[in-house]
This record gives structure tokens, C-alpha cells and sequence, in this order.
């Protein structure tokens, strides 16, 4: 393994901020640490940059220890959400810093600075001070500078989250694509579930200082450990037994032995409607959401929340049947909250 955290431990006087985290970044990975503010992602993140110190555990890179490496040392790219680029200076000298502290020649800092400044499509700035450039370009700036110097591991600290909605996707698509291009292994912070099952190969999902489940985007989603991330990965129907019994019987056949009290997790588009004179189902509401509709639904086995793509000839008010696969479910222990094994 590439990058390995074991047991990281971090408390800040009696608050446990890490409580025993365990991680692994494989090279060329995208890895992206998801969590509610406060759960300790950035935390994390400044521990493996070097910028914190461990109370407990340790982190190795390639195998070597990083406990005493100071965060100059580590090799390490690092882009916060405030750009921090160099006002005083031009595009270019903010990309070549790095190389220029090196000692590198001008000439090679040159060639390097205009294969950045074409990687992430901004060749025509590199004479403009960062104060000419919008938010998006300048974060686009930041990444370049982070990468110039060949990072042994790329270090993302939510650099989207103070854009706007169409810029941030444009932006998150770009990263992707540098990324891949140039097989930096990367640790991304993000609380935006969307962006995280946009731009990982791992997600790490994270609460209260430990790490609650680690998969692919599909992983989570689609197999959620915890009601924590079931409800935390997008939107859920959580049904007790007893419920789904009042309107999906055939999905009790899919349910864990073992005697322990199960939550059924169907997600919303799982869900089929379809208008009947004589549904056991009413449509309660419906909000309309550009590529899909999200329909709210009083059944059996209470409010559903229901989405379907396209047109749909429900209405308010519509009795309507409802039906799902029976691989459509994921059954959840009802107290697993905080362990990466509690998946049934």
C-alpha cells in the first residue's frame, strides 16, 4: 500500500477529534473523505500533510514512517478552499514557485509552467495577476501550483466548496481529468455527497472522529452500512420490518436471520408508481426537479418519498400501486451506527 494511516489519534484537550483512524491510498488512487463538519475529515488530512501532530498512531508513506518529517519535507501538494496564491505575483511565477525554491533552471520552470497552465486549459493568463482571475480560474491556479513540483500524494481541502453550483461541477470534471492524467494518488476532503460519488475510486465516510464505512461510491450507496450513511449517501426510505410487511411483503424473504432487529433501506428511484383507480397508495406531493420528479407518497407502510425521471401522469391526490425488486434492498442492523463491520 502507497499511503497508510494506522490507529491516527488526535484530542484537543478532552475532545477526541481521531479516535484510532485507519486509512490506505493506493497509488494513482482518488480517495475522497466524506463527513458532516466536525467529524474530523480535515483533521485527518492536516495529520497526513504534516501541519498536526499524532497523539497516537502512525502514518507511512512507501513504508517509511512520517512521525518527524516536517510538512516541507514530505513531497506533499496541498490546495485549501482559499486559493492562497501570491497577490503580487503573475500566473506563472505563482505556478513555478515551487520549482523556482528548488533551485530548478528557468528555462525548465518555463516549459513546466506552460504544460500546467495547458493541462488545466488557462494558457493564456500566465502574465495576469491572480486578482484578474475569477474564483474557479484561481482554483484552477492553486491546483497547478500544487502539482508542479510532482507531489508524492495530492492533498485537496474542500477546493470547490466556495464556488458556485456550475462552476464547482466544471471545475470537479477538470480535477478528475488532472488526476487521471497525471496519476497523482489523492486525498479529498468534501462534505458534498455529490461530489464524492463523482470524482472517487474510494470514499471514506467519516462521524464523531472514526471512520464508519470505506467502499466505492457504489458501496455506499447502493450498500450502506449504517442508517448514518444510508441517510448521509443521498435519500432513504427506512422501513422496519413490520412496515415493509404492510407493503412490500416479497422483500421479508431477503432479510438476515440471526434474530437482530433489521431497517430496510430502499432508496427513493428504486421505487416504481404507477396510477390505479384502486392503489392502496396516495400521491401526496410533488416537486419537480429538473431531470426528476420527487413524489411523496402516504402507503401502508407510510410516507414514501418516490422519484421518477422524465414525464409522469401522477398528480396530487392520485391513488396510485408501488412496487419494487427485490434486490432493490438493503437490510441495516436499526443500532449499527459507528463500525465498518455492522453491515449485515
Amino acid at each position: 500500500m502507497y499511503l497508510t494511516v494506522r490507529d491516527a489519534t488526535k484530542i484537543y484537550d478532552t475532545f477526541t477529534a481521531l479516535d484510532r483512524v485507519s486509512i490506505e491510498i493506493e497509488k494513482g488512487e482518488f480517495v475522497c473523505l466524506l463527513g458532516p463538519s466536525g467529524c474530523g475529515k480535515t483533521t485527518l488530512l492536516r495529520l497526513i500533510a504534516g501541519l498536526t501532530n499524532l497523539n497516537g498512531g502512525e502514518i507511512t508513506l512507501e513504508g517509511a514512517k512520517l512521525s518527524g518529517v516536517p510538512a516541507r519535507k514530505r513531497g506533499f501538494g496541498i490546495v485549501f478552499q482559499s486559493y492562497s496564491l501570491f497577490p503580487n505575483m503573475t500566473v506563472a511565477e505563482n505556478i513555478g514557485y515551487g520549482l523556482k525554491v528548488r533551485g530548478t533552471p528557468k528555462s525548465e520552470i518555463a516549459t513546466r509552467v506552460n504544460e500546467l497552465l495547458t493541462l488545466v486549459k488557462l494558457p493564456q493568463t500566465a502574465e495576469n495577476l491572480p486578482g484578474q482571475l475569477s474564483g474557479g480560474q484561481q482554483q484552477r491556479i492553486a491546483l497547478a501550483r500544487a502539482i508542479a513540483v510532482d507531489p508524492r500524494v495530492l492533498l485537496l481541502d474542500e477546493p470547490l466548496s466556495a464556488l458556485d453550483a456550475k462552476v464547482r461541477a466544471t471545475l470537479r470534471d477538470e480535477i478528475r481529468h488532472v488526476q487521471r492524467s497525471l496519476g497523482i494518488p489523492t486525498l479529498m476532503v468534501t462534505h458534498d455527497q455529490e461530489e464524492a460519488l463523482a470524482l472517487a475510486d474510494k470514499i471514506i465516510c467519516m462521524n464523531h472522529g472514526i471512520v464508519v464505512q470505506t467502499g466505492t461510491p457504489e458501496d455506499l450507496y447502493h450498500r450502506p452500512a449504517t442508517r448514518f450513511v444510508a441517510e448521509f449517501m443521498g435519500t432513504s426510505n427506512l422501513l422496519s420490518a413490520e412496515e415493509v410487511a404492510r407493503q412490500f411483503p416479497d422483500l421479508l424473504t431477503t432479510r438476515p436471520d440471526g434474530g437482530k432487529t433489521y431497517l430496510a433501506c430502499i432508496r427513493p428511484e428504486q421505487i416504481g408508481v404507477t396510477p390505479a383507480g384502486n392503489g392502496v397508495a396516495t400521491v401526496r406531493s410533488i416537486s419537480f426537479l429538473g431531470n426528476l420528479r420527487r413524489l411523496e407518497v402516504d402507503s401502508p407502510a407510510g410516507l414514501l418519498l418516490v422519484e421518477t425521471h422524465g414525464r409522469n401522469s401522477c398528480r396530487t391526490g392520485d391513488r396510485v400501486d408501488l412496487s419494487i425488486a427485490t434486490d432493490a434492498c438493503t437490510w441495516i442492523l436499526e443500532d449499527a451506527e459507528q463500525s465498518e463491520t455492522a453491515r449485515a
